[in-house]
C-alpha cells in the first residue's frame, strides 16, 4: 500500500509558510505523495452535493503551489486530487504539467483529474457544462499526445479541440507521458477511468457496495478497451486514524494507494498526527 496526503487548501489557506512547513513535514514523515485540489471559480450558493461551498474559500491554483512544493521538497510526489480537466485547454495543459515535471526532477506522477461538478464554475470557464466528459475524454487524449510528440509536429482533429504539426517541448523525465488518473464517484468516472486512466481515485461519499460497483465497472471497461484491468491503481481517501486491519481490508479490495488529510490546522498537532500515522505503518 502506498500512502500519501492531502494539502486541503480551503482548511489549510495558502500561506506559503504554512504550504512549506506541512510538505516537508509530509515528506520527512515519509508519506509517497502530496495532493493539492482545485476549484477555478466558486459563487454564492455554488454546492456539490449537499454541502455549500463558501465562495472565499482559498483555492490557489494547485500546478502552481505544487511548483512551489516541489521547490522545498526532494523526494515526495506531487498529485492533483483532482483537477478539473475541462477547464483547462490541453495545449497549454500539457506544457504546464511537463515543465512541473522537469523542475521537480520527474515528480509530477499522480495527476489526477475530474470533470467538475459546479455549472456556474462550468460557465465562467466557457465550458458547456453538458459536454464537460466528452471534452475531458478529448483533452486525455491530446495531452498524451503531445508529451509522446516528437519534433515532426503531431495533429488532432476533434469536437472540441484542432490543431496541425504541433510541437510541445520540454517533455516529461524519462516516459514517454505522464499518468493520468481519474477522479469522480459517477459511473462515468470510473468507465473513463478504465479507458483512459492510469487508476482510479472515487470520491469520499461512496458507499461501501458503491465503491466495489465503481472499481468493478472500471476494471471492466478497461477489458473492454483491450487494456490490463490488473495495471489499474485505485487509490482511496482515508482516515489518519484508520489502522492496520483497516488498510488489510482496502487492500483486499484491491486499493493500491489511501490519501489521508490531516484534522487540524496547528502546525503542531497537525506534525504529530503525520508522524503517528507514519510511525504506525512504517513511513519513514
Amino acid at each position: 500500500m502506498k500512502f500519501g496526503i492531502s494539502y486541503s487548501t480551503p482548511f489549510f489557506g495558502a500561506d506559503p509558510e504554512v504550504v512549506a512547513g506541512f510538505a516537508r513535514d509530509a515528506e520527512e514523515c515519509g508519506f509517497e505523495s502530496l495532493y493539492v485540489p482545485e476549484h477555478v471559480a466558486l459563487y454564492p450558493g455554488a454546492k456539490i452535493g449537499p454541502v455549500e461551498l463558501p465562495p472565499s474559500l482559498p483555492y490557489p491554483d494547485p500546478l502552481e503551489c505544487l511548483t512551489f512544493v516541489a521547490a522545498v521538497t526532494h523526494r515526495i510526489l506531487l498529485g492533483t486530487g483532482v483537477l478539473l480537466l475541462p477547464y483547462h485547454h490541453p495545449v497549454v495543459l500539457a506544457k504546464r504539467l511537463a515543465t512541473v515535471d522537469v523542475l521537480s526532477g520527474g515528480r509530477m506522477r499522480l495527476l489526477t483529474v475530474g470533470v467538475g461538478a459546479l455549472p456556474g464554475e462550468a460557465r465562467a470557464a466557457g465550458v458547456d457544462f453538458a459536454t464537460r466528459g466528452r471534452r475531458t475524454d478529448e483533452a486525455i487524449d491530446v495531452l498524451r499526445l503531445l508529451w509522446a510528440g516528437g519534433d515532426e509536429g503531431a495533429g488532432y482533429d476533434g469536437e472540441f479541440f484542432s490543431f496541425e504539426n504541433i510541437c510541445s517541448f520540454p517533455k516529461p523525465v524519462g516516459v514517454r507521458e505522464l499518468p493520468i488518473h481519474v477522479g469522480g464517484s459517477s459511473a462515468a468516472a470510473a468507465r473513463r477511468a478504465g479507458r483512459r486512466g492510469t487508476g482510479y481515485f472515487p470520491g469520499g461519499r461512496l458507499t461501501a457496495d458503491e465503491r466495489r460497483r465503481q472499481f468493478a465497472l472500471a476494471r471492466t471497461a478497461a477489458a473492454e478497451a483491450g487494456r490490463d484491468p490488473d495495471s489499474l491503481e485505485h487509490t482511496r481517501w482515508a482516515t489518519l486514524d484508520m489502522s492496520t486491519e483497516d488498510v488489510e481490508e482496502l487492500a483486499r479490495q484491491g486499493v493500491t494507494r489511501v490519501v489521508v488529510t490531516p484534522g487540524t490546522a496547528e502546525p503542531g498537532r497537525r506534525r504529530e498526527e503525520m508522524a503517528a500515522f507514519a510511525a504506525r505503518f512504517g513511513l519513514s
